[in-house]
């Protein structure tokens, strides 16, 4: 992203479950709202990769995000060029210091864990059957000084210490200049939560896991939208008033 302006709506959301959720009606109404603006700044926040995310917008009808927020956190596109920014990326990778051999070793015999056959830059990440997890696991996986994290149930990432969707976003929304009191995120598991605990407005769509209704229970910035998926952002657009622009 390239130029300076101003912006009335930063859209940061996730995709599984939040920008891709909800009925087709309501995903095509969305969609079609972000495309009729012209200030509104979307961004992707996922767990995706970026090969998922350029399939993705070459897909009819899929608003193109200006930057994107991959793996978990742990890369930052242009949402143009598909490239990463290294300007963003430096801390992240300075973090993680090429660690993925060392955790593949160190959770190579770990039950209830399957590895991803994706390559990531600065996570690894499993599929996990929750009950078969060592109730220590995330403990020893911080004692060795990353984070852990378990979502949606099935789902087990080893991240760089401090980095996550919440953490990025706000070095993004900094560097960038953008106004923290225009931005709007969006989720729906609990690898969202760190988003919601930014301070920044926020809307868990309808769909959204248990626990992460608990844990954003207490969030007066964070609205709990009945709606699923794109019609609960939708909800929050409403909510929050965050209108078209002179």
């Amino acid at each position: 992203m390239s130029e300076t302006r101003e912006w009335n709506c930063v859209l940061a959301t996730d995709l599984d479950g939040t920008f891709l959720g909800g009925s087709e009606e309501q995903r095509a109404h969305l969609y079609g709202h972000i495309e009729d603006r012209d200030d509104l700044l979307l961004i992707f926040v996922t767990g995706r990769d970026i090969d998922f995310i350029a399939e993705l917008v070459a897909q009819p009808g899929m608003p193109r995000p200006r930057l994107i927020i991959g793996d978990v956190g742990t890369s930052i596109y242009d949402g143009e060029t598909f490239e990463p920014i290294p300007a963003l990326e430096a801390e992240i990778a300075t973090r993680w210091g090429d660690a993925g051999d060392r955790v593949v070793d160190m959770l190579k015999d770990e039950p209830g864990l399957t590895l991803q056959p994706t390559p990531f830059r600065h996570r690894v990440s499993y599929d996990c059957k929750p009950a078969e997890l060592a109730p220590d696991l995330v403990q020893r996986v911080e004692a060795e000084g990353f984070d852990g994290l378990i979502s949606a149930g099935r789902f087990f990432d080893v991240l760089p210490k401090g980095v996550a969707k919440g953490p990025t976003l706000l070095r993004l929304v900094e560097h960038f200049g953008l106004d923290p009191a225009k931005v709007l995120v969006a989720g729906d598991t609990l690898n969202d939560l760190s988003l919601f605990e930014t301070g920044l407005k926020g809307v868990a769509v309808g769909n959204s896991e248990p626990d992460l209704i608990t844990a954003i229970a207490t969030r007066p910035t964070v609205f709990h939208s009945p709606f699923e998926g794109a019609g609960g952002i939708a909800d929050a657009l409403r909510h929050f008033d965050f209108r078209v622009g002179a």
